[in-house]
């Protein structure tokens, strides 16, 4: 199992625990790109997608609600590298 693998599971089986860099790169290898974002906030949209991804930095992770989100996107998109 590589590392993004492995960071997908982790992900996927403790959404309370997700770090903002992590979910970031995860989104972004989803086809997510950074589109803005204030203080610490950044949104990420992808082409085709009605549903945008907005990622809060809460001491370097992000809130649980943020991480089912993403949870939806991987499920959608496939957690391909």
């Amino acid at each position: 199992m590589g590392k993004y693998t492995k960071l997908v599971a982790a992900i996927c089986n403790n959404p309370k625990t997700v770090r903002f860099d992590e979910a970031c790169k995860v989104a972004e290898s989803l086809g997510f790109t950074y589109s803005g974002g204030k203080g610490a906030h950044r949104v990420f949209k992808r082409l085709g997608e009605t549903t945008q991804l907005n990622f809060q930095n809460r001491q370097g992770y992000i809130l649980p609600y943020q991480a089912k989100q993403l949870i939806a996107m991987i499920a959608k998109y496939g957690d391909t590298e």
